[in-house]
């Protein structure tokens, strides 16, 4: 009986303290950050990691008008500088990943066309990032120009704000669209085979997208930020972002 009030006493005492980091990530990350928690947390098991989800823009603003974030992993490095600029963020931008572009159909297609694909009547919708508001719309954009395809095929365009966004409407709305590779690695996306579902855009037509990890304002001084701040740029970390299709600088 003393035991068993022992141990219930050390369970409540460990939740007691047990505390809470508030982070902000990119929506492209949405596939990978369980595994990050779940390996941050064998090392940090009191520590209760908060995720907000959104387009990196939506985020940077948010941060910008005093949301409670102490960290953000965001899909490019413009957003981290301009923090860093501000003085809102108080870690020099650092690279924790880079992003790669797949174009993507539930259905099969005849990948072998190329960005040519994407001019044939029966596609009638394709789903992109939102430029305004997504690093991978801006790279979605570049890579369609550099094609020489973009014009003629602007008016099938379906906006996602975000890449996950992107990602459903590619699945459900369109019929086909350019999304995240890292998508791909979902356990919703893992039935979907390359060459018959998707394939890669070739990254000669966009730069592979830096994104940038920083240390917020309000984490300033908070050691559990710090530790999930290294672990996101440690060997393990980029292991499990490699296996997220991620390419690691």
């Amino acid at each position: 009986m003393f035991k068993k009030l022992f141990i219930t006493i050390l369970i409540l005492s460990s939740s007691l303290i047990a505390s809470n980091i508030n982070i902000a990530v990119a929506a492209n990350v949405s596939y990978a950050i369980e595994a990050l928690k779940k390996e941050f947390n064998k090392m940090h098991p009191n520590t209760n990691v908060r995720v907000t989800l959104g387009s990196s823009g939506k985020l940077t603003a948010q941060i910008m008008h005093g949301a409670p974030y102490q960290l953000f992993m965001s899909a490019n490095m413009n957003y981290p500088n301009k923090l860093y600029k501000e003085k809102i963020a108080t870690t020099k931008p650092l690279v924790y990943a880079q992003g790669s572009l797949a174009y993507f159909s539930s259905k099969k297609r005849d990948f072998t066309k190329g960005m040519q694909l994407l001019k044939e009547k029966y596609i009638k919708r394709i789903a992109v990032a939102n430029p305004k508001t997504a690093p991978y719309g801006i790279a979605t954009a570049a890579a369609l120009k550099n094609a020489g395809v973009f014009k003629e095929i602007e008016k099938k365009f379906i906006y996602g704000e975000s890449i996950s966004q992107t990602v459903s409407y590619a699945v459900t709305a369109s019929d086909i669209g350019f999304i995240a590779k890292s998508a791909l690695f979902s356990p919703r996306m893992s039935r979907f085979k390359k060459d018959t579902h998707w394939a890669d855009v070739n990254s000669s037509l966009y730069t592979p997208i830096d994104q940038g990890i920083v240390i917020l304002s309000k984490g300033a001084k908070n050691s559990e930020v710090l530790a999930f701040y290294n672990f996101i740029l440690s060997l393990k970390a980029k292991k499990i972002l490699q296996d997220f299709g991620y390419l690691i600088p």
